[in-house]
């Protein structure tokens, strides 16, 4: 054998702990006293308490009044209680405290009418006292007995139940058990009651029978979770012994192993556990390195009898986690537990706040050794390392994150990381006729300014951030910047002349002329305060530090609309939108207008365009010219006309020579996009 590992869990559970010294002190008060059933499935330590003065009874018959009796750890049923009583027993209790919660769960079942489900091993002295406080129940070794049952037994499916299970069963056992109930019946309460000292050694048993050669367990023949230990030994390896003391551990089985575990139930005492792994050391050759993890047991044994006070920082492994409270193995006598609202008071789910196997760290909040409970506060350990960062905080100007849970005339505050921090208005970063409540449920970062933690007064700043930040992202953008570039940006404010657009930290102006192709005249038309909108950059001035931006796609230029669709000689129907002396404007595409001179109306001379036109009117105009260039059309609503009457001799033919020809362009585009008509000259 090349090394030797030996399980931290290995030896005396505070259960059994607990019995034996409550033993020993009526011993050191009394110098004697029964014990109803031995007081723990040891032989050797019953034999060491019966040479102190401890006799063991078999049934409360044998008590004489004034007689001093102890309860032995696994517990007696009711009616016992009862009949010690009756013979005049002072009952000394050493029941262990997991035990005794069983006792109150099936009680209250049995007044409330619940039908109860044990699952443990039938005829051990804890399931028999479990059964003595029950009403109606039956007791189910594994999940094939219940299963069986369930199935003869279909009424139950519908009736109350409660489920306990004893406190040294296997993990695997209960669960499958549990499915069965859960599948089956519909009106179930299940009660996790293993022992976490049984579910911890369980899985460090497991783990070492897994990467061992062979592995030894030391236990009572009738100790129920010494019995578990090696069968799920003998689950993971494929050589185990299971001895009651030293002279029964066979080292031949042992020579050829390379790596041997050792591990013990919990009514094992240290001593037995120390005689059998130095016989191992002594009879086989272990090295060096590991005579000093041997040698490291005793100190682990000694660790565990360390005291815990309230207000010590303690670490340890989360072993279990049920609806309430969350389990931690803290490597002593007691265990460690944690309500769960600390982990998902904030909305979090607990799985994904914790799981089994996490190392955590917390601080002693109340030790009960009565019950070896040690309550701890992982919330309060938090709080004190937050108020440390905190107060850092101040010297490297760390900026720090919160949300904003209340708000008041004064200011806002800020919870971070549980700590609360003050923002006066004046450092919220709101404008200063902006609601403070603007802010509740945001997140938002700042620098911490003052800290006093004797008053738990602490200050912050929201507007130093930001302003940080601003400049930061105005530099960037003043490095970054071209001709182009899109941004996405906020409407700021309006004016009559554009619209201001931030950018990031700058605010770039758009151009009334360049928020829409076709006719507004007011910004607010087109874009409101407070819209987000996106921008490019049509020039800017880094000097003078001005952007200019445009808003109009330019993928939506009706001009280019205009040319992709019509061309010289097509009909478009048209909307007339101006009259002018010298003829009318009319809409071909929104933002895209023609002029139908005065000449082009009708088929006939007409004095002014209204005679035939009005504003409004829909019409259908043949396109007699297009200048791309300057984006000019010229319309004609006559060439679409049947010829006008011919005129009586005696008329005079109406010159029109100064009339311009169907295809003329007799208007302008100003520089805004406006057609605006010119007038042909008349010659003298």
């Amino acid at each position: 054998m090349r090394e030797l590992r030996v399980a931290k869990t290995a030896g005396f559970c505070f259960g059994v702990s607990r019995s034996v010294e409550m033993a020993e002190k009526l011993f050191a008060e009394e110098g004697h006293c029964l014990s109803l059933g031995q007081l723990i499935h040891n032989e050797d330590v019953v034999k060491a308490l019966s040479d102190k003065g401890m006799r063991v009874i078999a049934s409360p018959e044998e008590v004489k009044p004034g007689d001093k009796v102890l309860i032995r750890a696994h517990g007696v049923a009711e009616s016992v209680y009862d009949s010690l009583r009756e013979a005049g027993a002072e009952i000394t209790d050493a029941t262990c405290p997991k035990v005794t919660a069983i006792h109150t769960i099936v009680r209250r079942a049995r007044e409330e009418g619940r039908f109860v489900i044990v699952i443990g091993m039938r005829h051990h002295p804890e399931v028999e006292a479990i059964c003595g406080w029950c009403g109606e129940h039956e007791v189910f070794e594994n999940a094939a007995e219940l299963g069986l049952w369930l199935d003869k037994n279909p009424e139950i499916w519908k009736k109350p139940l409660s489920v306990v299970v004893q406190t040294t069963q296997t993990r695997n056992n209960f669960n499958e058990c549990c499915d069965l109930i859960k599948k089956r019946c519909t009106n179930s309460k299940i009660s996790d009651t293993i022992c976490l000292a049984t579910f911890t050694r369980q899985e460090e048993a497991e783990r070492l029978a897994s990467d061992c050669d062979a592995m030894v367990v030391i236990g009572g023949r009738h100790s129920a979770n010494s019995v578990h230990l090696a069968q799920i030994c003998r689950e993971h390896c494929g050589c185990v012994q299971f001895i009651e003391r030293t002279d029964e551990l066979d080292l031949d089985m042992l020579k050829d192993k390379a790596v041997v575990g050792l591990t013990a139930g919990a009514s094992t005492p240290a001593w037995i556990i120390k005689e059998v792994r130095n016989k191992m050391s002594d009879e086989i050759k272990v090295e060096e390195s590991t005579v000093e993890k041997e040698m490291s047991f005793d100190e682990m044994l000694e660790e565990t009898l360390k005291p815990i006070y309230n207000g010590d920082k303690v670490k340890g492994t989360v072993v279990a986690i049920t609806g309430t409270e969350i389990s931690v193995d803290l490597g002593t006598k007691q265990t460690g537990v944690i309500p769960t609202e600390e982990f998902t008071e904030d909305g979090t789910k607990l799985e994904d706040a914790v799981k089994v196997g996490d190392v955590i760290e917390a601080v002693v909040v109340r030790v009960n050794d009565v019950e070896g409970v040690v309550t701890l506060s992982k919330k309060r350990l938090d709080a004190a390392k937050v108020w440390a960062e905190v107060e850092a905080a101040v010297e490297d100007g760390t900026v720090m994150e919160g949300v904003v849970t209340e708000d008041n005339k004064g200011g806002v505050v800020v919870s971070v990381k549980g700590v609360r921090v003050f923002v006066p208005a004046s450092q919220t970063d709101l404008p200063r006729e902006a609601a403070m409540s603007e802010l509740l449920k945001k997140t938002v970062r700042l620098k911490i300014t003052e800290v006093n933690k004797a008053r738990k007064r602490v200050v912050g700043s929201i507007r130093r951030v930001a302003q940080a930040e601003r400049r930061e992202r105005t530099e960037a953008i003043w490095n970054e910047i071209e001709v182009g570039k899109k941004y996405h940006g906020v409407v700021k404010s309006l004016t009559s002349y554009g619209a201001f657009v931030d950018i990031g930290g700058i605010d770039g102006m758009v151009h009334v002329s360049e928020l829409s192709w076709g006719r507004i005249h007011q910004p607010s038309e087109v874009v409101s305060v407070g819209d987000e909108i996106d921008v490019y950059v049509i020039n800017f001035d880094k000097e003078k530090r001005k952007i200019s931006l445009g808003y109009k796609d330019p993928e939506g230029n009706p001009w280019t609309q205009f040319t992709n669709r019509y061309a010289v000689g097509d009909v478009a129907s048209v909307t007339i939108v101006k009259l002018m002396p010298f003829g009318a404007f009319a809409e071909v595409l929104p933002g895209v207008d023609g002029l139908i001179h005065i000449s082009q109306i009708a088929n006939r001379r007409i004095g002014k365009p209204e005679d035939v036109l009005t504003v409004g009117d829909v019409v259908d105009a043949k396109i007699t010219a297009i200048d791309e260039e300057k984006h000019k059309i010229s319309l004609s609503i006559r060439a679409l006309s049947a010829p006008a009457p011919v005129a009586h001799a005696e008329e005079e033919p109406v010159e029109e020579k100064n009339e311009p020809a169907d295809d003329a362009l007799v208007y302008e585009v100003s520089a805004d996009g406006t057609a605006s008509g010119v007038a042909p000259e008349v010659e003298e």
